[in-house]
């Protein structure tokens, strides 16, 4: 069975078996049997083949054709179903994405479009009482309804429900005893005394109900009337100690009022509703709305927001205010007498009937504009993401900025502009939007460990520690929260714990390839080479584009003099992140140590242009001036610096170095002694006294000793 295997193959995954789960996927014996549950199965088999890929990068032809496999099916699943984001997400990820107007454009809308109208008219044509009322909910969820037209209906279903041997209570959804899967957990809980109280029943949220989704409506002919009493509606709980005498205490009391007292509610109710409820005529004219509420609109919402359900509360209320619209020309009148059951049943049937064309004719227009005004979001969403996988970082933040300022001012959109500024080094913009995402979501951790690592840039031990604290305390199983305290430690230069904390990340979710290039930090810190570089190619198996941990490997190259690897890793970062001033200022670098001075001082050049703000390819630019002996233009440079840069020591130093090297010895001691006057680290102010002591010796002699 086509369900069955993608059940099996989703467990296989989270159990990291790859190989079985693929082969539930793609039987070998069945090679052109399809992939089962339709985009979703795509989107599995995806990552089926991304993440076995990275297990087989030392066979670079099986890796680059599981790539590919990877790719096509994300694209697959995409094309089958625009709304699976996350397929997006990870051709992002591979740096594989096309641009968001290609794929969620006019032929995305479309296809949602056909989409909901084949769910809509793909139901019998021979509809049963229970079944025109399903279509009549499907349609209600989705579509701006007011509240006399759902009572009204609610009168219809109510007496068909006396017909079959149902129950409805005080108008509220109950959930057949034998229908499938529960879509309960999509829907908010009403306060129960303005449930019991309005005859409306709360709008259930439009996200994740599909047309063809379980019927909440009506319960089955064959349901006990003890097992109808708010079965819906009740979550599971927690069984505490004495509950078996407070069941026999309340079989007692209600054992004999609960089929009776439903009864006389849904006799009510049918009554009440179809007396309260809008007479439509043929003409499209209305009566006027009584109501048929004990609560007004503006009661219901207040007494339902202390609940914590404003939401419902104000569908409902734009609801009363919105008349449903007259060029649906329903016929829906009241029926509160018929001959017998049987003429009430196939009234119900007409209403109902009638009721979906009506919705059918309205719908369509709500649709396209619905599917059109989604696409359009994607399509500013998904473009940024794009961009900033691809580390194109200011136009990301540009692209974000379209977005309408509900939609810029949420967790998930400000994580993304705080990341976007952490690549461009902008740890302050970073620490704004990253605050501002926290007090939008306080308990989302999306984005939170590269919050931390701002916070440990800008030396924010008090603000890092707060946050470590925080993300603990939401959710001490999250990658996230370990690798906030392994920062707040390693701020404190406690590098064994913080590289616990660090470990214990890796643990929860050895799949997050941050966390391991976290513990490649805090090796290289403690001087322990060849565990970090372990750290930094677990990092690579997970995500062969995070290319932190290529620069990772490359400064460990660096530290040990193996040049070639090191300008081997280094250009491997740089083809991930074109822009970043740090990786081409250690590529230049490394360039430079093979002696080839040309092309490292054209590398400092787009560094430096890449980040004005940066000191460092400046600095480097300088010293490759000094070893081509362009000592004119290696001062120009380093005047240029001390201006942006006035109490850098080094600076001072390195033009003490130049004028030594040019014979003007006054100049020379005076930048040393300034040089020596800023506090320089321990290791450079010994540097700095050395060339003093030098400072009259002569070149050729220097060299000799």
């Amino acid at each position: 069975m086509p369900q069955s295997r993608y059940l099996f193959a989703i467990s296989c995954f989270h159990m990291d078996l790859l190989s079985e789960a693929e082969a539930a996927l793609c039987p070998v014996n069945e090679p052109g049997a399809e992939v089962p549950n339709g985009a979703a199965g795509h989107y599995l088999l995806g990552l089926i083949y991304r993440l076995s890929s990275l297990l087989r990068m030392d066979n670079y032809k099986m890796y680059t054709d599981r790539r590919k496999s990877a790719i096509h099916h994300f694209k697959q699943a995409l094309s089958m179903d625009p709304l699976v984001w996350a397929a997006y997400e990870e051709l992002c990820i591979l740096g594989a994405a096309e641009e968001a107007t290609a794929v969620f454009g006019e032929d995305a809308a479309f296809c949602l479009q056909k989409q909901y109208i084949n769910c809509s008219t793909s139901t019998s044509p021979h509809l049963s009482a229970e079944d025109c009322s399903l279509v009549v909910a499907r349609h209600s969820v989705c579509e701006d309804v007011s509240p006399r037209l759902l009572k009204h209906m609610q009168g219809l279903k109510d007496i068909a429900a006396n017909h079959h041997g149902t129950s409805v209570s005080g108008g509220t959804a109950v959930q057949p005893i034998n229908s499938g899967p529960s879509n309960l957990s999509f829907y908010n809980t009403p306060s129960p005394m303005a449930t019991q109280l309005s005859s409306v029943a709360p709008p259930p949220l439009c996200r994740n109900v599909l047309p063809n989704g379980p019927n909440l409506s009506t319960l089955n002919a064959d349901s006990s009337p003890k097992s109808t009493v708010n079965s819906a509606i009740q979550a599971p709980r927690r069984k505490f100690v004495g509950e078996g005498k407070l069941r026999k205490i309340s079989g007692r009391l209600f054992s004999d009022s609960g089929p009776r007292r439903s009864s006389r509610l849904s006799s009510e109710a049918s009554v009440n509703a179809n007396a309260n409820a809008t007479v439509v005529s043929g003409n499209g004219t209305s009566n006027s709305y009584k109501g048929g509420s004990k609560l007004s609109p503006m009661a219901f919402r207040s007494m339902t927001v202390r609940k914590g359900q404003s939401w419902a509360n104000e569908n409902i209320d734009e609801g009363v205010r919105n008349d449903f619209p007259d060029d649906t020309r329903l016929n829906i009148t009241s029926t509160t007498s018929c001959s017998s059951p049987a003429a009430e049943a196939k009234s119900y049937e007409q209403d109902a009937a009638t009721f979906q064309v009506g919705v059918q004719v309205t719908s369509g227009s709500k649709v396209i504009t619905g599917a059109s005004e989604i696409m359009t979001l994607l399509r500013v969403l998904g473009e940024g993401y794009r961009l900033a996988c691809l580390y194109r970082c200011q136009d990301a933040l540009d692209t974000y900025l379209k977005l309408p300022q509900s939609h810029y001012n949420t967790g998930w959109v400000l994580s993304q502009v705080g990341k976007a500024y952490f690549e461009l080094v902008d740890y302050l913009e970073a620490d704004r939007a990253f605050s501002h995402a926290r007090q939008i979501t306080p308990y989302s951790l999306e984005g939170m460990d590269i919050y931390s690592t701002v916070l440990y840039h800008l030396k924010e031990d008090m603000k890092l520690s707060y946050l470590a604290q925080e993300l603990v305390s939401t959710d001490r199983l999250a990658p996230q929260s370990w690798c906030a305290m392994g920062n707040c430690y390693s701020l404190q230069k406690d590098h064994e714990i913080a590289l616990k904390n660090f470990q214990r990340a890796v643990q929860l979710n050895p799949r997050f390839a941050y966390a391991h290039t976290l513990c490649g930090h805090e090796y290289v810190a403690q001087e322990d080479f060849e565990n970090g570089i372990k750290s930094y190619q677990s990092a690579l198996r997970v995500d062969a584009r995070h290319y932190n941990a290529w620069y990772g490997l490359g400064m460990i190259y660096l530290r040990q003099d193996k040049f070639e690897f090191c300008e081997h890793h280094f250009r491997m970062a740089f083809q991930i992140n074109p822009r970043s001033s740090v990786i081409l200022s250690y590529l230049g670098t490394a360039l430079h140590a093979l002696k080839r001075s040309e092309e490292a001082l054209a590398i400092m050049e787009k560094a430096i242009l890449a980040d004005k703000k940066n000191p460092l390819p400046m600095y480097q630019k300088a010293n490759i001036l000094i070893t081509l002996e362009s000592f004119d233009e290696a001062l120009e440079v380093l005047e240029e610096l001390k201006e942006y840069f006035p109490c850098e020591s080094s600076v001072y130093a390195l033009m003490g170095n130049i004028f030594r090297r040019r014979n003007m010895h006054d100049k020379a001691m005076l930048h040393y002694g300034i040089a020596l006057d800023l506090k320089p680290s321990a290791t450079d102010a010994a540097a700095i006294k050395a060339a003093i002591e030098k400072l009259h010796v002569p070149d050729d002699l220097e060299d000799s000793l």
